[in-house]
């Protein structure tokens, strides 16, 4: 995930951690069976924000610990030979 202030993730139409729950083009839209609805309430769209903003951080650090990992690996089977 990118950050969600970025231009990028204010275009992204992808749903938000497999929740009904989507940003398209800046706005945050309720998915149902039976089509979307726009969310207006700015404290729901604002955690909703601060959630988006935490997964995205998550995922970061993930993607950091899995480079980081796989530099050590790299490393380890370096030095066995």
């Amino acid at each position: 995930m990118s950050d969600t202030n970025s231009p990028a993730a204010q275009h992204r139409s992808a749903p938000l951690a497999g929740a009904p729950v989507v940003r398209r083009g800046g706005q945050w839209w309720l998915i149902t069976g039976t089509g979307s609805i726009l969310a207006t309430d700015p404290v729901f769209t604002g955690e909703l924000d601060r959630f988006a903003a935490a997964m995205a951080a998550a995922d970061r650090e993930v993607d950091r610990l899995r480079d980081k990992q796989a530099a050590t690996r790299k490393k380890r089977k370096g030095k066995r030979r």
